[in-house]
């Protein structure tokens, strides 16, 4: 959006800005805020930074946690929720040595230098990332965790659950269970808001391919964005999940992406399309390859099967994902590819025919992740895939043109299957995380700080009593 400072203080002068909020990223891939007088904004915040504790964002120790971040004016955006005016930014963050530097741990960072060794490989000089985002819309949501009190409530106006409430006005109209997808208005009580929440994004330079009602049907929807580079992507990622929360809450509702908020309805997940190009032509395409998918297609499949079992610390990084990645809910639980197989971890879609379209997609992970480097670590899987030939079909990964969950028992137990739990996949993330570290663009430190997190969050869920555990043994 801009240049230099010059753009900046002229923009803000010419639409009144009164602040400039800017927004840092953590390793669990939210974001944290600091917010300026826009008159403050001057040529040392962007030669010398703005200091903040790194050890709250989870990077550094306490007793080294001085680190500075660096706002990318090329991020900039007018937030529409703020009351005061305001411009925000996305910052870089650099650490504080003998001189101030890009932090490695920096997830926008990992995003930068993945893109950038994707180039120095040879194979492609661009990518596109295609993400679909599930998440429910609801009107309440209440949770409480003390030793004596254990409770999660949450509703939602169209729930079937709803049907007989006698409490309030009731008009009818809820979607039964498992029976949202694509159901039209009246039933589809949120298409205002979500038009709301689409137009939002479209002015913040996001471009929306559409948006639906999906299966879940206590208020499940999907919104999935067009094509744009990794970085991009994430910084877009970043911003959606932004929009729709905050779009739900002026609206009286609140969002979520939690992988399986509710017990028995569809989960939510974060499917990923992916394309690489090279001097403008698409190099995954191939009329006479199985589903017009070239052989460096495949070879890239057969580098994210390979390597999914690690990825999913990543990708997956919430004890909750574990909950939506389970058969019968058409989440992706075997490790195969097929074309236009929603039970496989890879699907390649069979309506993209066109060179220019095909694609194949990544359908495990959910928006717990932190996009940043969970888009970069499916890249570098891409990548390993291909630069050694990696074969799908030779490594027994399908293709399987087939409803996995139908096959005999005995034909299922030979299709490898993703972990099934957070500590699974932590274990699978340190015995394969080579490929991670090629051309510089993870650091053993992002890998050993991601595994201790997502160990403490399997810790912590596992000694909490659940209340279905009552149910089951209280009286045993």
């Amino acid at each position: 959006m801009f240049k230099n400072l010059n753009d900046v203080k002229n923009y803000c002068r010419e639409n009144d800005i009164k602040v400039i909020d800017f927004k840092v990223i953590d390793l669990a891939g939210k974001w944290h805020h600091l917010t300026i007088p826009a008159t403050r904004f001057t040529e040392k915040t962007l030669e010398d930074g703005i200091g903040f504790d790194g050890s709250s964002y989870g990077f550094l120790t306490v007793e080294k946690s001085d680190m500075v971040f660096i706002p990318d004016l090329s991020s900039a955006f007018v937030d529409p929720f703020n009351e005061v005016p305001a411009l925000t930014m996305i910052g870089n963050i650099y650490s504080i040595g003998d001189k101030i530097e890009r932090f490695e741990g920096d997830p926008r960072y990992v995003a930068e230098k993945t893109e950038k060794y994707m180039i120095e490989t040879g194979i492609a000089d661009k990518t596109l990332y295609g993400p679909e985002f599930e998440f429910y819309i609801l009107d309440h949501i209440s949770y409480k965790t003390t030793p004596n009190h254990m409770e999660v409530y949450l509703d939602s106006e169209q729930a079937d659950w709803n049907m007989g409430n006698k409490d309030t006005k009731n008009l009818g109209f809820k979607v039964g269970h498992h029976n949202g997808y694509h159901v039209d208005i009246p039933n589809d009580v949120s298409y205002n808001l979500r038009n709301k929440m689409v137009l939002t994004l479209e002015e913040l330079g996001v471009p929306v391919k559409y948006h639906h009602t999906e299966v879940g049907g206590p208020g499940q929807l999907e919104i999935e964005l067009s094509f744009s580079g990794l970085l991009e992507m994430a910084d877009r990622t970043m911003l959606t999940k932004y929009v729709l929360k905050n779009e739900a809450i002026r609206n009286g509702k609140t969002v979520t992406f939690m992988p399986k908020p509710i017990f028995g309805e569809a989960g939510n997940g974060m499917h990923v399309h992916f394309q690489l190009f090279k001097d403008s032509k698409p190099i995954f395409y191939d009329e006479n390859g199985y589903s017009g998918l070239s052989d460096t297609a495949l070879y890239a499949i057969g580098g994210i099967l390979k390597h999914s079992p690690a990825l999913m610390a990543f990708t997956n990084p919430s004890t909750n994902s574990y909950k939506r990645l389970v058969p019968g809910y058409e989440a992706p639980v075997s490790i195969c590819f097929a074309t236009a197989n929603r039970s496989s971890v890879i699907r390649i879609p069979g309506y993209a025919k066109k060179p220019d379209a095909k694609r194949f997609e990544f359908r495990p992970s959910d928006a717990t992740c932190n996009p940043y480097i969970a888009y970069s670590a499916l890249m570098m899987a891409m990548l390993d895939g291909i630069i050694n030939k990696i074969d799908p079909t030779e490594e027994g990964y399908g293709p399987y043109d087939i409803n996995i969950f139908n096959l005999p028992e005995e034909e299922k137990a030979k299709i490898k299957g993703l972990p099934k739990s957070l500590e699974e996949a932590a274990d699978e993330l340190e015995k394969d995380y080579e490929f991670l570290l090629k051309g510089g663009v993870f650091t053993e430190g992002i890998i050993r700080d991601q595994l201790k997190r997502i160990r403490c969050d399997a810790s912590k869920v596992n000694i909490m009593p659940n209340p279905i555990e009552f149910e089951m043994y209280f009286d045993l």
